[in-house]
């Protein structure tokens, strides 16, 4: 498993309806609510910012194969919107993109083209595929069983009890957490430094580090 982003998309909101901030590799922007939804409106909604990641989406694909081809287009514009219908239980969600060439020049063929270069788009194809949303909440609370692996340097703490098996701590520093092995934790199998990071990025809380002489974290 090897995540699209390197770095995490992070989210925060306090007590001000509904001002989230999200922070990105390079910065920060604001999400909120509209007025009518009980927020000031002070950024897009999710709905908007999905929206958008459509939209970027299909202008980047579209520039992209523009450009290799050499065709003069110097404007490319989309407008996204969405509805749902519903029939019985069922919730069907319906995106529209709507894209134009203004300025341009181009024969049907051309039109036809950029067509289907949009809906091979990335985001278009995650949209369209099959999609699970995992959701892992983060527990900090002390709990009975807890098993140790340790070494000179630190502790693996693990609390199989909070363990929700991510794969991130396997996939992504697999000399070290091993599920066929036995024991599945090889405390040597990378540098200190590398084992704190990887167990940093466990969403559950199922696993911790003891540094020697410094606190659990």
């Amino acid at each position: 498993m090897q995540y699209q982003l390197e770095q995490p998309v992070h989210g925060t909101i306090e007590k001000a309806h509904y001002h989230c901030t999200i922070q990105w590799r390079s910065g920060t922007l604001i999400a909120d609510e509209p007025v009518k939804g009980g927020g000031a409106d002070t950024g897009p909604d999710p709905y908007t910012l999905l929206l958008s990641s459509l939209a970027s989406c299909t202008l980047i694909t579209l520039r992209m194969y523009i450009d290799r081809k050499g065709w003069e287009i110097p404007q490319v514009t989309v407008n996204a919107n969405l509805f749902q219908s519903k029939q019985g239980e069922a919730i069907t969600t319906f995106i529209d993109r709507d894209i134009d060439f203004p300025g341009a020049q181009l024969e049907p063929e051309q039109r036809n083209r950029l067509s289907e270069i949009a809906q091979a788009c990335p985001i278009s194809k995650i949209l369209q595929g099959e999609i699970k949303v995992r959701t892992f909440v983060y527990h900090n609370e002390d709990v009975e069983k807890k098993i140790k692996y340790s070494n000179d340097d630190i502790t693996v703490v693990w609390k199989p009890e909070l363990c929700k098996h991510s794969g991130r701590c396997v996939t992504q520093l697999p000399k070290v957490f091993d599920l066929k092995a036995h024991p599945w934790v090889n405390i040597n199998g990378a540098d200190k430094q590398a084992i704190i990071d990887q167990v940093a990025k466990c969403p559950t809380g199922a696993l911790s580090v003891q540094v020697k002489n410094e606190p659990v974290f």
